[in-house]
């Protein structure tokens, strides 16, 4: 495996293989957690890849896992960029950037696979969401956020692949979740592989589909995508920043964010945690 250093990126890294190049989150130490920073670089060199590299792209995360979702220390404030001021235009136009850059991998010119391991929480899955394929371990973690302070933001984009019911089970409950198997049994995900297998398996994969050439790669996309869209999909995120913008306005979410940056983060996840409804079993939350 080979790394490309001429990338001027601090927070991803490039690696070129002959059939696949990786895009790959690099904050292990922060859960890859999605920072504009972070988010700018995906930007750049998704327009990068799209005349370099191999004829598939693959995104995965380094470190336990694909990405613990939006960086709460920038998202958790008011408007995303450190103020507790709330500023509704700011945040909408901040969100809306943010399901721009997903889209941009739907209208792509070269397949792209998410190929997730450890968890891909929230705004993470938006990523696999946009993906071409997705490609997850059996023991994968794939849900909402734990601390409730956005809205229509995240479930909305999965409705298309699993429907509206089982999105709305997903976002109702704080911090819920789905393993690997359960995403592909809802059709969240394509593949559920053994952890150690995630990697061959979807550069086994790229091999594959590299034996279609690039120009019918691309028409078939753009045709499969038409398809989708004529079914929905691209409409499923139209509105999606404006509904979140709204409700981090609304005062119970401000109550939460204040209290986060009261208590922090840990504190305030122990207040929202419960079990995964997947299976569904009994349950009484235990008083700390």
């Amino acid at each position: 495996m080979s790394a490309a250093s001429s990338y001027p990126y601090e927070y991803i890294r490039i690696e070129h293989k002959e059939k696949i190049s990786w895009l790959i989150l690099n904050r292990p130490d922060s859960a890859n957690a999605l920072s504009n920073e972070l988010l700018d670089e995906f930007s750049d060199a998704l327009k990068r890849l799209a005349t370099e590299g191999g004829p598939v792209i693959g995104i995965r995360g380094e470190g336990r896992g694909f990405s613990g979702g939006y960086d709460l220390g920038q998202v958790g404030k008011a408007n995303g960029y450190g103020s507790l001021v709330p500023d509704p235009l700011a945040d909408r136009e901040r969100l809306r950037r943010n399901v721009d850059r997903y889209v941009a991998m739907w209208d792509h010119p070269k397949p792209i696979i998410a190929a997730v391991h450890g968890y891909c929480i929230a705004g993470a899955t938006q990523i696999c969401v946009h993906a071409d394929i997705t490609v997850v371990t059996d023991d994968a973690k794939i849900g909402e956020p734990t601390i409730p302070i956005g809205g229509g933001y995240v479930a909305p984009l999965w409705v298309p692949l699993v429907g509206a019911k089982r999105a709305k089970e997903l976002a109702f409950v704080p911090g819920n979740s789905i393993d690997g198997k359960t995403a592909v049994e809802w059709g969240w995900a394509n593949h559920s592989v053994a952890p150690d297998q995630l990697i061959e398996c979807v550069e086994s994969l790229a091999e594959r589909i590299a034996l279609t050439p690039p120009e019918v790669l691309r028409i078939k996309k753009l045709s499969i995508n038409r398809a989708a869209e004529a079914m929905g999909f691209r409409s499923a995120g139209a509105a999606v920043a404006e509904m979140d913008a709204l409700l981090h306005v609304a005062p119970s979410v401000l109550e939460i964010k204040q209290k986060l940056a009261e208590i922090g983060l840990k504190e305030s996840i122990k207040l929202y945690r419960s079990e995964r409804t997947t299976p569904l079993t009994p349950w009484k939350k235990i008083q700390e």
